[in-house]
């Protein structure tokens, strides 16, 4: 009797881009369907993109071409980037304290640098802040200095020893800084974190000049 030999075939198969692999996802022979995937291929040194999950409420203030810092990636200092696309369709993601939150993917192209392109790699970890708008001049106090009197904002200045309370027209609020339009003047002193103790009139002791 003889023996019956199968002969097997090798399948070449060609990567549609040029890059790395960054992920092998069959390590071993097997028969696979058409479809499964087998490689992730990629070029994180000269073609990567950041995704950077917003809260839709803050989504809908950014737009393609809006200038990024990108920071806290292990570098001496920020990386510049671009927004490319702001995605049209939320998702629910749970905050760490199980709250129900709507996201929105903001996708953002990183500088790349000339000399051995972006230092950023596939799945890194990046902050990133997203500049919405410019305004020239601005007169910046602390978010801290706020409270609402009525259905305005207003701070305490510290006029002659004593607090003034003074209404004023917020700009933006960032929770750390707040821009004014109205109310306060450059080199005016504001209390931070007002107390119920502190009322109009008052006599106050400035224990800063930075106050």
């Amino acid at each position: 009797a003889g023996s019956e030999h199968t002969e097997l075939k090798t399948v070449e198969l060609v990567a549609p881009v040029d890059g790395q692999v960054l992920r092998v996802f069959q390590e071993s022979e097997a028969f696979h369907p058409a479809g499964t995937p087998l490689l992730e291929i990629g070029d994180p040194g000269n073609n990567i993109e950041i995704v950077s999950e917003l809260l839709s409420s803050e989504a809908v203030q950014v737009s393609p071409g809006d200038s990024v810092l990108i920071d806290d990636w292990g570098g001496d200092s920020p990386i510049n980037g671009v927004v490319s696309r702001v995605e049209p369709s939320a998702f629910t993601k749970y905050s760490a304290l199980g709250i129900e939150e709507q996201r929105v993917n903001v996708i953002i192209d990183p500088e790349v640098l000339p000399a051995s392109g972006t230092p950023l790699g596939d799945g890194y970890r990046v902050e990133v802040r997203i500049l919405v708008e410019q305004i020239p001049d601005a007169i910046v106090i602390p978010s801290a200095a706020l409270f609402r009197e009525g259905d305005d904002w207003a701070v305490f200045l510290i006029t002659r020893g004593r607090a003034e309370i003074r209404r004023v027209e917020v700009q933006h609020n960032n929770g750390l800084l707040a821009s004014i339009a109205q109310g306060v003047e450059p080199g005016d002193r504001v209390i931070n974190y007002p107390g119920a103790d502190i009322t109009d009139g008052a006599r106050v002791v400035s224990s800063s000049p930075e106050q």
